[in-house]
């Protein structure tokens, strides 16, 4: 049986050149490329890696490849992610990890956001399936909360709470993490500026018009898209 992910990385890695900075994202079709990137000698030993992800992190420096913290860059040249759902614009809703705010950084600093995984991330339009994940500074969870109920009338709001330990999951960032389950997903654009509006909203989990490209493999083969156009590799 062909492994989706492993072909979709098989077709990112000639987008990963020597001396360049390459940022990694979470996930199943990341590991895969970072075990192509380690059976090539010439990219192994100069290329550096950054991560919005701890698992990512630890995995670069197990396998022995170069590795920088994303706070000592001011730009990479490829950003490689995956997603819960994008669409044919590459608008994408990342909404498991809780790491959205350091992954739209590192998508923001590089010349080249690619998506990557298999075709069953790939909709024609963004829908409800995945809730939009919030990170609240936590002085303004009560005013954030209550603006969303305002302005969002018909939308479940939960706090984000941890099975591991008693009280709710903190990010990375020492802040808090909504989830906003919507009946229908608002007009995107709209949403996308709406809710970095309410002061205390650290960051959302829809990469509104930031991608490039995906790359995305599937029964019929391989696909790199371009917002709007799929071409067959």
């Amino acid at each position: 049986m062909i492994d989706y992910k492993i072909e979709a990385a098989k077709a990112a890695l000639p987008f990963i050149k020597t001396g360049e900075i390459i940022g990694l994202g979470a996930g199943t079709t990341v590991a895969h490329l970072i075990d192509m990137v380690k059976q090539d000698a010439g990219l192994a030993a100069d290329v550096t890696f950054t991560s919005s992800s701890f698992k990512t992190t630890s995995y670069l420096q197990q396998s022995g490849l170069k590795v920088q913290s994303p706070s000592l860059l001011k730009k990479i040249d490829v950003y490689f992610d995956g997603c819960d759902q994008f669409d044919e614009g590459l608008n994408a809703l990342k909404s498991g990890g809780g790491v959205h705010t350091t992954e739209k950084i590192l998508a923001s600093m590089a010349a080249d956001f690619i998506l990557i995984g298999d075709e069953g991330k790939f909709v024609t339009k963004l829908d409800a399936t995945y809730p939009l994940v919030l990170e609240i500074l936590p002085q303004a969870l009560q005013m954030v909360l209550g603006r969303l109920s305002f302005e969002f009338p018909g939308a479940a709001i939960k706090l984000r709470m941890s099975t591991q330990k008693d009280g709710a999951v903190i990010s990375d960032n020492g802040n808090l993490l909504a989830d906003v389950h919507f009946a229908e997903l608002p007009d995107l654009e709209r949403l996308n500026i709406q809710i970095k509006m309410i002061p205390g909203v650290v960051e959302h989990s829809l990469f509104y018009g930031m991608a490039k490209k995906a790359i995305i493999a599937g029964k019929n083969g391989v696909k790199i898209i371009t917002p709007n156009v799929a071409l067959r590799v």
